[in-house]
């Protein structure tokens, strides 16, 4: 065997090689990738499920708020506070 040919068969030899390792090296990186995804991903649903939880108690504490300042004896007393009365009978005008 001359040097030509065996340079050849090497190199006929080892390009399956190198494209099994192309390959498996493209795999890696798209496996890679998609772990990055999904703990990314894991870590959105964290921070919205907090930010849910969050939201839902501010709402909670604002349904208490209302409450309290549509409380009938609180406008009564921010009424009496301006001078306001109750008008007597005389002075209301039932319009048909």
């Amino acid at each position: 065997m001359n040097r030509r040919t065996r340079n050849t068969r090497r190199r006929t030899s080892i390009v399956p090689w190198m494209v099994l390792f192309i390959l498996f090296m493209a795999e890696l990186l798209v496996y890679s990738w998609c772990r990055v995804q999904y703990v990314q991903t894991g870590y959105e649903v964290n921070q919205a499920r907090k930010e849910g939880r969050r939201l839902l108690a501010l709402q909670q504490a604002l349904t208490v708020e209302e409450a309290r300042l549509r409380s009938p004896q609180r406008i009564r007393r921010l009424a009496q506070n301006q001078g306001l009365v109750v008008p007597d009978s005389r002075q209301v005008v039932v319009l048909p």
